[in-house]
This record gives structure tokens, C-alpha cells and sequence, in this order.
């Protein structure tokens, strides 16, 4: 579904990405797994055309999507949840939900549906219905900036450090989410996370990266009882 062949990512003189190449089948959760600064997030701002490759090419369902401006790579049905979260502090909950929404043209009652099947899956997030995203816990944050993705009905999503600072049992309810997307939804997610269980146990396949290459790459099962590579690559057993 997503192929990344041989791509070269600067910024300024600095040589980031050195000819990474990746396929995420369609229906899978890829997970892309390094120490930290190894370029990990921007192979994902690379993808989502914020940082254009120099070199290489990027191809989505069999089209070329390499370079395009980042809201066309969008329109193919590929979602970005940063890093940073990047919620609208000053909007609601809801409000931060309907800005994708309003965005499609759905009738009232599809949005209306959508946002219903938002708070099935994401219950807090109903309860803060009209919170500000100020005022909600870095977790809560993390789930709207996930449901925010999810609304748009996307084929596939980027998911750059979902647990990053959270504490264990937001963890979980993030990997729950993971889950869902993936298993009833059916979204294709390319993961980057450095929880490394966490990574392995929700995805099927995975790569990992060192110095902007890709190092190493096999069937995350496989991975996860290799402690040689895991702390060879990652520091960790």
C-alpha cells in the first residue's frame, strides 16, 4: 500500500534519511523502530510531504505521491498523528473533531454519525466534549489527536509516538485504540514508537532504523525473541 524506495531526506546540509526503503502491506501495522534521532519522525513528515525527499520515491496505492503538498497526500486518505500531538488548545473537543469533518463533504447526518462512533470508541473523549484541548491530560490529548485522524476515515495513518510520555495505564488504553483501528476499521498504520513491546506486540512486521538507514527488518514476532538485535540495535532485551 505505502512503498518508500530509496529516499534521501535533508535538512539544510544535513543528510537525515540515506536511501530508506520500506513497503507497508495494505491491512497491516508496520512498525518503524530506532534510537532516538535516527530519523525516525522525519521518514513520517517525509511521507506526509512536510520535509520532501531529494531523492527517492514515495508511492501510495500505486501512485507516485512523492513531494506533493502535504494537503493532496491527505485527499489520497493518508492522516498524520505528530509527535507533538498538535491539538487546537483553544477549540473543544468537539470543536478540534468537526474541523476534519467539516472538511468532507458528508451530509450532516454522516458527520453526526461519525462523531457518535468517536465517542463509542473514545469515551473520555465525550465526557471532555466540551473541554478545550488545554485543559485535557497529555493522554487525552493523545487520544483527540487519534480520533481527529480517525474522522477523516482515512486508508491510512502515519502514528508518530502515541505513548510518549504517558503513564502505564493511558499506555494501554493506547494500544487498545491501536488495535481498533487496525482490527475494526481497518486502517493501515505505519508505527513509530519507542516502546519496543509495545511496537512489537501490536504489529506484524517491522523495520529499524540506525544513522537514517534502515538496519534490520523482519516479522515483529520473530524480533521480539531476537534479544541479540534488540540490543544490538535498540539497547534494549
Amino acid at each position: 500500500m505505502l512503498k518508500l524506495n530509496n529516499v534521501h531526506t535533508y535538512y539544510g546540509k544535513s543528510h537525515i534519511l540515506q536511501g530508506v526503503t520500506l513497503d507497508v502491506p495494505e491491512g497491516e501495522v508496520v512498525a518503524l523502530l530506532g534510537r532516538n534521532g535516527v530519523g525516525k519522525s522525519t521518514t513520517m513528515r517525509t511521507i506526509m510531504g512536510l520535509t520532501p525527499p531529494v531523492r527517492g520515491q514515495v508511492m501510495f496505492n500505486g501512485e507516485d505521491i512523492t513531494g506533493q503538498a502535504p494537503y493532496k497526500i491527505a485527499h489520497c486518505g493518508i492522516a498524520y498523528v505528530p509527535e507533538n500531538r498538535q491539538v487546537f488548545q483553544g477549540l473543544s473537543v468537539l470543536e478540534n473533531l468537526r474541523i476534519g469533518l467539516d472538511l468532507r463533504p458528508w451530509s450532516e447526518e454522516q458527520k453526526t454519525q461519525t462523531i457518535k462512533l468517536i465517542y463509542k470508541s473514545f469515551p473520555r473523549l465525550k465526557e471532555r466534549e466540551t473541554q478545550t484541548g488545554s485543559t485535557l491530560s497529555g493522554g487525552e490529548q493523545q487520544m483527540l489527536a487519534m480520533a481527529r485522524a480517525v474522522v477523516t476515515r482515512p486508508k491510512f495513518i502515519l502514528l508518530d509516538e502515541p505513548t510518549e510520555g504517558l503513564m502505564p495505564a493511558m499506555v494501554q488504553e493506547i494500544e487498545n485504540i491501536i488495535r481498533w483501528m487496525a482490527d475494526d476499521l481497518g486502517i493501515t498504520i505505519l508505527l513509530v514508537e519507542q516502546n519496543h513491546k509495545l511496537s512489537l506486540r501490536t504489529s506484524s512486521h517491522c523495520y529499524i532504523m540506525a544513522k537514517g538507514r534502515i538496519i534490520h527488518s523482519g516479522p515483529s514476532r520473530e524480533i521480539a525473541d531476537d534479544n541479540d538485535t534488540l540490543r544490538a540495535c535498540l539497547g534494549v532485551s
